[in-house]
């Protein structure tokens, strides 16, 4: 198991870790024979509630004023191909395609909105898979969210691609779900980068997902769920029972 940098149809393996200076090595795989994990294991996954108005519609909820925040463990966190298994308290677990943004400083706190993108190493797609009945019965939303595998992410992290106004897909069985845009966005990246960063340190690693359009619905076990985001790839990730 390594980090490695795609180039076109290849990954060049690299020295250590992405978030120091990248060192590239001799050891070269076509990208077809090898099998792309999570693209990075989190310290913590910090996700955003209702960022959009229109999923906060379908819920009947009303969009927050400020950032609605909340945790996923990093043992909720998978990678492409891996089975998003579904548990058997819920009876409702539905997808949620979202935009991930990967954090790539020490020690990210209290910045500023106008220097946010500083901290940012790249992004990718995310999943933020959920028990939607139990997180309305819990009345908080740590179980409904925490599940492992409820946090697909990949299927790798884009360090240079535009992401202010990127189409959000999500397709099940190869039917479109949800459609948006990320413009559409009620809080925008670097104003999430700076929220969250008043309130915890960010670390380098650490994944901020930024909430996902309208459109959700259930997933069972045998679908393929595929999460797109324009300039970022396809998520592809199956759907089993535990």
């Amino acid at each position: 198991m390594s980090f490695g940098v795609v180039e076109g149809e290849t990954i060049v393996a690299i020295e250590g870790h992405p978030f120091a200076e990248i060192k590239k090595t001799d050891q070269r795989w076509a990208v077809a024979d090898v099998r792309l994990l999570s693209p990075i294991l989190p310290s913590k996954v910090v996700c955003v509630g209702r960022n959009y108005v229109d999923h906060a519609a379908e819920h009947g909820a009303e969009v927050p004023k400020e950032p609605l925040l909340f945790l996923k463990p990093s043992t909720s966190v998978i990678g492409p191909n891996d089975p998003i298994r579904l548990p058997p308290q819920s009876k409702q677990v539905e997808h949620e395609a979202e935009l991930a943004v990967v954090i790539g400083v020490t020690g990210a706190r209290r910045v500023d909105r106008a220097d946010a993108q500083k901290a940012v190493f790249g992004y990718t797609c995310a999943n933020d898979v959920t028990a939607r009945d139990l997180q309305r019965s819990d009345g908080q939303w740590t179980r409904a969210k925490g599940f492992d595998s409820f946090c697909p992410i990949g299927p790798w992290i884009d360090t240079a691609v535009d992401v202010s106004d990127a189409e959000v897909r999500c397709e099940v069985n190869e039917e479109v779900r949800q459609l948006g845009r990320t413009s559409q966005m009620v809080f925008d990246v670097p104003t999430l980068i700076s929220y969250v960063s008043h309130v915890m340190t960010l670390l380098p690693g650490d994944v901020i997902l930024t909430g996902t359009p309208a459109g959700v619905s259930p997933l069972k076990d045998g679908d393929l769920v595929s999460v797109q985001i324009a300039g970022l790839g396809d998520l592809r990730n199956p759907v089993l029972t535990l």
